[in-house]
């Protein structure tokens, strides 16, 4: 009987459900695809390193989980209030208290059964298209197939019937304290306007706005970062979104209370009487859901920033088929070149060597000038701190400068389909990452290059991809005449291959398990550089180098770019899609919460759009009122996390470009997140604005 009468008030009351509904249907539908990357066995296959997915997708599910409590335990309040009346009708016919709890406690569960079960077949379909995004990403050919991953569902299942249960319980001190009268009369009462200090309060919001413009000073001077700093800046800057709603309210109040001249303009006084009355709760609620803004744009945003970095640079930062490095100068990579043979058609294969001449000049160059590594190198008087330099703790750089002889560099230029480079006998070049010539400028000047006769005179950079993270150097190769190469030691031997067709998916691996010692062998299942495989502990005298990029560094032995590129790529939508995940969970969240509170607010004073309607104000009118009510507390969160999160997306594409070289554009993908933020947010808006008129209709 009771579950009857459930699923009866369920039914009845759907059309106050939708937003709740569709929001736990959408985010059990995102839980569940994402959660698939997790537990897939097809994609814990595919690469060395699939624990790394896992990882990050498990700390986002472990991050929005709280978040989902929190909606749930919010939703659950707005539907009590909601319900007061028939509940105080229930207890007036002689119904328990025990009753009630056990008939809301059923509706609920319901309710959040079939947002589960509509979420869970919804996943399905985001669970396809995720995947396909995916594969596509890493470069891999996807076949459709549905993944009933038991361990995934269960791990869903636990999360949202957890969430729920913790929320119904909570819910319980609310049904000990009910009474008739209470209950009865809920919907009718006035907020009481809580002015205390308001005259002082309202000054919060112009500090506010000062403490904004100061903290986007601090974001783009402030140099120092460490975590305790990050961790200070991002409690004040919490801190000052509260105040700047606590500035709002209190601003309001007083207006209101002087009766200035504007509140008698149309429908400022309704309007204005609207926003005091939610004073109590406008600071907690709206400051909440800046931050939640905040976070879902700025994470979309720095999500496409790294697919914008993978699909840029990769192909750029591994331009050859197949590249092996040997730390030892002599090697004439046999094994290496019969397994290529073996495994593959090959149109052309090379073997090299990099010089050095025991110095070390463009090395300390960059070490006291590239902003990365800030002082470090440096002495206190600025002088270069050459005991840091030759320790070699970065492993940046190899123990020496590089050297290339130019016809070795000129046929790699024409495997890579670059054209050839003319040098004199008395002139050198430098093939450099551009990232790190366009931070440091000209630095030729600096160095002293010396040929067969005396001085080399420089002849210019070169910035072309030319796989300058350990292998053709570290950042930098320095090209002389062949004749130069006399007076210079072999340092390492090189092995550059161009393939027919596409590489076989384990051809990495297989080189990798020519390495002779199973101790270079890393983590990830790959043979490491001599110097990254020796506990990096900056004391090893090597010929190994990755370069200063920090984003992506790679420092294998062995690069096959077929294999490679996908692995990469994997590792950085490792980190793109758990961004997406919480920015989009974030985004239904807010507005949900939003939508909720200003659909409790239509049914709880519903009675003042009804003396207005006494007063003569048409339905038109009203339902234009409305809309500037809505649109008032829709926008003001938005605009807050626009602002904020803008000021960061510019500042974190300014580092983005700085470690990377790539121009990320964080204007672009920031208009592009704010597009999506609003294309949901508008959905939003209208289910809130529909079921409001109707709510307030309902006097009718």
């Amino acid at each position: 009987m009771m579950c009857k009468l459930a699923l009866r008030n369920v039914k009845r009351m759907a059309k106050d459900y939708v937003v709740y509904f569709m929001t736990m249907a959408v985010v059990t539908a995102l839980m569940f695809s994402f959660n698939t990357l997790l537990f897939s066995k097809d994609v814990q296959n595919l690469f060395q390193m699939d624990a790394m997915m896992s990882v990050m997708t498990g700390l986002a599910t472990a991050f929005i989980v709280p978040i989902i409590a929190w909606l749930i335990n919010y939703m659950v309040r707005f539907v009590l209030e909601k319900r007061s009346r028939e509940f105080g009708i229930y207890l007036l016919v002689g119904v328990k208290k025990k009753e009630i709890a056990r008939l809301y406690f059923t509706e609920n569960l319901l309710l959040g059964a079939g947002a589960f079960l509509v979420g869970m077949g919804l996943g399905l379909l985001f669970q396809q298209i995720l995947l396909s995004i995916f594969y596509s990403m890493v470069q891999l050919d996807y076949k459709l197939h549905l993944e009933w991953n038991r361990n995934c569902i269960l791990m869903t299942a636990a999360c949202y019937l957890g969430c729920y249960l913790l929320a119904l319980f909570r819910s319980r001190k609310k049904f000990r304290k009910m009474n008739i009268h209470d209950l009865m009369e809920s919907q009718r009462q006035n907020e009481e306007i809580k002015e205390t200090h308001e005259k002082a309060k309202r000054w919060f919001l112009p500090l506010s706005v000062l403490f904004l413009v100061v903290f986007g000073v601090f974001l783009f001077c402030f140099k120092a970062w460490d975590t305790g700093v990050v961790i200070a800046f991002l409690i004040g800057l919490v801190l000052t979104i509260y105040l700047f709603y606590t500035g709002i309210a209190a601003w309001i109040a007083c207006y209101v209370r002087k009766k200035g001249a504007a509140i008698y303009r149309g429908d400022a006084l309704f309007l204005l009487r609207q926003f005091s009355s939610k004073i109590r709760t406008l600071r907690f609620t709206m400051g909440t859901l800046t931050a939640l803004f905040t976070l879902a744009i700025l994470g979309s945003s720095v999500a496409f920033m790294f697919n914008h970095f993978q699909n840029e640079v990769l192909v750029s930062k591994f331009p050859f088929d197949v590249q092996v490095y040997s730390s030892n100068a002599k090697d004439d990579f046999k094994q290496e070149i019969a397994l290529l043979k073996q495994e593959t058609t090959i149109k052309e294969i090379f073997t090299y060597k990099v010089y050095e001449n025991e110095t070390n000049q463009v090395n300390a160059y960059l070490y006291t000038h590239l902003k990365e590594f800030g002082t470090k190198y440096l002495n206190t008087d600025g002088t270069p701190d050459w005991k840091k330099i030759n320790k070699n703790e970065e492993l940046a750089y190899c123990n020496y400068d590089t050297y290339m002889g130019l016809s070795d560099y000129n046929r790699l230029r024409t495997m890579i389909g670059l054209s050839e480079v003319q040098l004199k006998e008395e002139q050198y070049a430098i093939h450099i990452k551009d990232r790190v010539l366009n931070q440091i400028g000209d630095f030729s000047g600096q160095i002293n290059i010396q040929g067969t006769d005396g001085k080399l005179s420089f002849a210019g950079y070169h910035t072309e991809g030319f796989s300058q993270n350990g292998h053709n150097g570290g950042d930098y190769i320095i090209i002389v005449p062949d004749a130069a190469l006399a007076q210079m030691h072999p340092y390492y031997a090189e092995l550059v291959a161009d393939i027919k067709g596409k590489a076989p998916v384990d051809l990495e691996n297989r080189l990798d398990h020519l390495e002779e010692d199973p101790d270079k062998i890393s983590v990830q299942g790959h043979a490491m550089t001599e110097a990254a495989s020796d506990d990096w502990d900056g004391e090893a005298i090597g010929n190994s180098c990755s370069g200063s990029d920090t984003i992506v560094t790679y420092t294998a032995k062995n690069l096959v770019r077929d294999n490679l590129i996908p692995e990469v790529k994997y590792m950085l939508s490792s980190l793109m899609f758990p961004l997406f995940y919480i920015g989009l969970v974030f985004l239904c969240v807010a507005l949900t919460v939003l939508s909720v509170q200003q659909l409790s607010d239509s049914v709880k004073y519903k009675f003042r759009y009804r003396v207005l309607s006494q007063i003569g104000y048409s339905r038109r009118e009203i339902r234009r009122m409305i809309f500037k009510q809505l649109a008032g507390y829709y926008l003001c969160p938005a605009c807050v996390s626009l602002a904020i999160s803008g000021l960061v997306c510019v500042y974190v594409g300014g580092k983005f470009d700085f470690y990377t070289g790539v121009r990320a554009a964080p204007a672009t993908y920031f208009l592009i997140s704010s597009v999506l933020f609003f294309g949901i947010y508008l959905v939003y808006f209208i289910i809130t604005y529909i079921g409001f008129c109707r709510n307030v209709e309902e006097w009718g």
